[in-house]
């Protein structure tokens, strides 16, 4: 399901638009109906937060399998592990295949298996590129070779960093190079879930015929097949206890389970369980460090739905003359110059009126107040202001420049605080 998502997101229409888009050219991010300018990139901040404290909350309670089930690392180092299993056969198979000299057979097979790996690669590579360039565009003019050099140079990064990390690195990403790995301990406690092998009831260890009755011979359920291990994405032995390499992708619970039942055997020798259970002590789900967590996630969550509800539609910048503070018409008037930025951030076009607060009713507005702005546009706009001075009661007068719009039959408005300098 990640990968789906992963793949078909970037394909779904939204109006003249694919759903999720992100312009860097324009400097916009487009979600489904939400258009993120870089004004409102605290939401960007806040969704980090969330991201953070959700996985927090995840791996308190279930552990590591954010890593196990959803981390890109791991999901792409399955897809290729499958396929060096449909090409190149089972662990023991390939072992000899990589012993065995250079043969037409092994040529083929290697052959098939590096280019499926490198087609994985140069899709997910593809897909990735297109949350950026429209997937339309892209692919059009990818395979025609019309893309521009820095659409190439992506495609092909990403294509060698896919390839690299889940066909050669591996494990390596996730024992030496991710950071989560090392704060993970942090988070655990006795009645976090991880994987977790019941040595009292598999030890001692030891191979016998499926005939055999394990008590007679002083043994536990374990048959020390050591499936657990070779299936292992990071290669460790789960029954020598927790590590800090162990991602809870349970593989290993599935080819224990497999042979158990071959053997006959009650299944979950290894399982998602906790310390306490291991113990033979009762597991508590609700704990202090764990509501705190689900609290925070909460909250951000709520103030994160409420700042992307509320995006404010239109949004108001003023820029003073920098040159000079003020001057002197030829009817002793004081005139101030500025440059107001007005930027729509829907995507439909909107009739925008001006007004300034701050000043005597009198005040002469030199330049329109009233402008029409494209969708996504931001217009600048020149124009100044002149006052009686011996209407003003000081040197500095502050003034609020306020931008209107009625959006589906709703006034919305902008303000932004600016001076007025009569000497």
């Amino acid at each position: 399901m990640t990968i789906l998502f992963f793949l078909l997101l970037p394909w779904i229409p939204w109006g003249n638009r694919q759903a999720v888009w992100f312009n860097l050219s324009e400097q916009k991010f487009h979600v489904f109906g939400l258009v993120i300018w870089p004004q409102d990139l605290t939401l960007l901040a806040g969704l980090f937060v969330i991201a953070a404290v959700g996985l927090f909350f995840i791996t308190t309670y279930l552990g590591r399998v954010w890593c196990g089930y959803t981390c890109p690392q791991t999901v792409w180092t399955f897809i290729f592990i499958w396929l060096e299993e449909k090409i190149e056969g089972a662990r023991n198979k390939r072992i000899k295949l990589d012993q065995m000299p250079w043969t037409r057979d092994k040529v083929v097979r290697k052959t098939l298996k590096h280019s499926a790996w490198v087609l994985v690669s140069l899709v997910t590579a593809l897909t990735f590129v297109s949350y950026f360039v429209p997937a339309t565009t892209l692919y059009k003019q990818f395979f025609l070779f019309e893309s521009s050099a820095g659409v190439y140079f992506w495609v092909v990064f990403f294509t060698i960093a896919t390839y690299g990390n889940a066909g050669w690195m591996r494990e390596i990403m996730c024992i030496h190079m991710c950071p989560y790995a090392r704060f993970q301990a942090s988070m655990f406690d006795k009645n976090t879930y991880i994987v977790g092998y019941d040595s009292k009831r598999g030890e001692k260890r030891g191979p016998r015929s499926r005939k055999t009755d394990p008590k007679a011979l002083e043994l536990g359920d374990c048959i020390d097949c050591d499936l657990c291990v070779q299936v292992c994405p990071t290669g460790i032995d789960i029954r020598n206890g927790l590590q800090y390499e162990c991602i809870n992708c349970g593989a290993c619970i599935d080819a224990c389970d497999n042979t158990m039942e071959r053997m006959g055997y009650d299944k979950g020798l290894i399982s998602y369980t906790t310390e306490n259970k291991l113990e033979g002590n009762a597991a508590k789900i609700l704990r202090p460090k764990l509501v705190g967590y689900g609290v925070g996630l909460i909250v951000m969550l709520l103030l994160f739905i409420y700042g992307a509800a509320n995006i404010a539609p239109v949004r108001l910048d003023v820029i003073r003359d920098r040159n000079q503070l003020f001057r002197e018409t030829d009817q002793g008037l004081v005139e101030n110059t500025y440059t107001l930025k007005i930027l729509n951030k829907t995507e439909q076009p909107h009739h925008y009126t001006l007004s300034v607060t701050g000043l005597p009713k009198d005040v002469q507005w030199l330049g329109r107040q009233q402008i029409e702005v494209a969708a996504g546009e931001v217009l600048s706009l020149p124009m100044s202001l002149a006052v009686d001075p011996y209407q003003l009661g000081r040197s500095m007068t502050k003034i609020d420049f306020i931008v209107s719009t009625t959006i589906n039959g709703n006034i919305e408005t902008a303000k932004q605080e600016s001076r007025f300098f009569s000497e």
